[in-house]
C-alpha cells in the first residue's frame, strides 16, 4: 500500500481533498480484484462514469461507485455476494495491504423499474489515511438485464500510484461506443447534470469520437430496450432550470474547479447537429517545429519521474478538457516572474530535450511555448475558451482511437475463499 503522503501530494496536485483521491486509488485495486476472481473475470462488465475515468479517460470526473452488468443473474444473491467479495477483499489485502472487512460487506436486492432485480452494494475499506473512526465505503450498482449491444473489451485501468503492477491493472468494460451511447440515453432519462457533463465531454475528445452510423445504433437499441424515445435538442431544452441548480451540488466535489454551466448546455446544439449526420470543423494541431514530438504520457507519470514542474501538469490537463483558461505562474529566460493567462493545447520534447507546453496568450492571442521546468504553479480560472487549435493533453495508448481489446497476463488468481467465510490479513473494523 502506497504512503498517506503520496495520496496528499496527488490531492495537491489535482486540487482534490485527500479522501477522494484515496477512493480512486483504492477503487483500482478492487477493479484488479474482481477481474482476478475466476467467477467474476468473465462474468461483469465494467460501465457507467468511474469506467470513462478509469479505463478511457484519466483527465476525468471523479466517481465514486462500480457500475457493473451481469452475464448471470444468479449472481445478484446476497450470500454469493458475500463470498465472491471475501475473497476479493482477502486478495486485494493480501496484494496492498487496503483492508476491507468482510462482515461490513452489504448487499441488498431489489426489483428494478423493468421488473428485473438489481442490487446495491456497500464495501467499506481502510486505505492509506487510515481512519480510527467511521471508515468510507464504495457504492456497488448491479443489474443483469441491461441490454449489451457491443462486445465487451478488455482495458487497461488508470492507476497513477507508485504500487501499479508491472503487468497493469486490467477490466473487463463496455465498449467505448456503448458506453457514450448508454449516457446520451440517460442524459434524455433522467436529465442530471453528470449526465451533461459526461456527454459534452466524450463529444469534445474528438480524436476518441466513434462514428455517427454506430453510435446511433447502439443509441437506438438502447432506448428501444428502455422504452425511452431517443433523446433530442427539443426535448432537452426545458431542463435548463432543473440542471442548473443541481450542477454544483452534483459535480462540485468530483472536480477540481467547477466548470460553468452554460459552458457545457451551450454545446448540446453543436452535439445534436454531429449525431444527425453534420461534419464538424477539426481543428488543427499547433504547428511542430524542428525536432519537436508530441508527448501524450498517463497522468501521473512526470510526477512519478520526479520531472520539474510536473506538479501543474494535471491541472493545466484538467483545464483543456474542460474548455478553461489557465493563469501560468511562469518564470522566463531572464528569470523574471509573472503571471500569464493562457489556453492550453499541447505538450511537446524539443530537440534540445526540454518538455515545453504549447498554449495561446489570451490577451495577445499569440503561440507561446512554455518551458514545464519554468512553471511554478498553475491555476485553473472560470473563464472558458473556443480551442483555436487540437487540444493534445490527453494520454493515448497505441491504437487506442480503434478502441481494439486488450489483454496482458493476469498476475495470481483468487483462489477459493476460506471455510471460515472472512477475509484474510488484518482485523476487521
Amino acid at each position: 500500500m502506497i504512503p498517506a503522503t503520496e495520496i496528499h501530494a496527488v490531492a495537491a496536485d489535482l486540487s482534490l481533498d485527500s479522501q477522494i483521491v484515496e477512493k480512486d486509488y483504492v477503487l483500482g485495486w478492487l477493479l484488479a480484484g474482481i477481474y482476478h476472481h475466476p467467477e467474476l473475470a468473465d462474468a461483469w462488465t465494467f460501465k457507467g462514469g468511474t469506467c470513462l475515468k478509469k479505463c478511457y479517460f484519466e483527465t476525468y470526473r471523479f466517481s465514486e461507485d462500480l457500475d457493473f452488468t451481469l452475464a448471470e443473474a444468479a449472481h445478484l444473491d446476497a450470500t454469493f455476494l458475500t463470498r465472491v467479495f471475501t475473497d476479493v477483499a482477502s486478495w486485494v489485502y493480501d496484494e496492498t495491504g487496503i483492508t476491507v472487512p468482510a462482515d461490513r460487506l452489504r448487499f441488498e436486492t431489489f426489483t428494478n423499474p423493468r421488473g428485473g432485480l438489481s442490487c446495491e452494494g456497500r464495501v467499506y475499506y481502510n486505505g492509506p489515511l487510515q481512519r480510527t473512526r467511521s471508515i468510507p465505503r464504495i457504492k456497488l450498482d448491479l443489474t443483469a438485464d441491461e441490454l449489451l449491444v457491443l462486445p465487451a473489451v478488455e482495458r487497461p485501468v488508470g492507476h497513477p500510484y507508485s504500487d501499479l503492477p508491472a503487468e497493469g491493472i486490467v477490466a473487463r468494460c463496455y465498449a467505448y461506443e456503448e458506453l457514450f451511447a448508454e449516457k446520451v440515453r440517460a442524459l434524455g432519462e433522467r436529465t442530471r447534470p453528470r449526465d451533461l457533463y459526461d456527454v459534452i465531454n466524450l463529444f469534445r475528445h474528438g480524436e476518441f469520437r466513434p462514428a455517427v452510423s454506430t453510435l446511433m445504433d447502439v443509441l437506438r437499441q438502447k432506448c428501444e430496450f428502455k422504452k425511452t424515445p431517443v433523446p433530442t435538442l427539443a426535448a432537452l431544452s426545458g431542463s435548463t432550470a432543473e440542471l442548473t441548480a443541481d450542477w454544483e451540488a452534483m459535480l462540485g466535489h468530483q472536480l477540481p474547479v467547477l466548470p460553468p454551466f452554460d459552458s457545457f448546455w451551450d454545446v448540446l446544439p453543436e452535439f445534436f447537429t454531429w449525431l444527425e449526420g453534420t461534419p464538424l470543423a477539426i481543428p488543427p494541431s499547433v504547428p511542430v517545429a524542428s525536432g519537436e514530438r508530441i508527448l501524450r504520457p498517463p497522468v501521473g507519470y512526470f510526477r512519478l519521474q520526479r520531472v520539474e514542474g510536473s506538479s501543474a501538469l494535471e491541472t493545466i490537463r484538467f483545464a483543456g478538457a474542460n474548455r478553461l483558461c489557465v493563469d501560468l505562474d511562469y518564470i522566463n529566460e531572464q528569470g523574471e516572474r509573472s503571471v500569464r493567462t493562457i489556453e492550453p493545447y499541447s505538450l511537446r520534447r524539443t530537440r534540445d530535450d526540454h518538455i515545453v507546453l504549447k498554449a495561446s496568450r489570451v490577451d495577445t492571442g499569440q503561440a507561446r511555448s512554455y518551458r514545464l521546468d519554468r512553471i511554478r504553479s498553475a491555476r485553473v480560472t472560470d473563464r472558458t475558451f473556443v480551442p483555436r487549435f487540437a487540444i493534445e493533453l490527453s494520454a493515448i495508448e497505441e491504437g487506442a482511437q480503434s478502441f481494439t481489446p486488450r489483454t496482458t497476463v493476469r498476475p495470481r488468481s483468487i483462489s477459493a475463499g476460506r471455510q471460515d467465510g472472512t477475509a484474510r490479513g488484518g482485523p476487521d473494523i
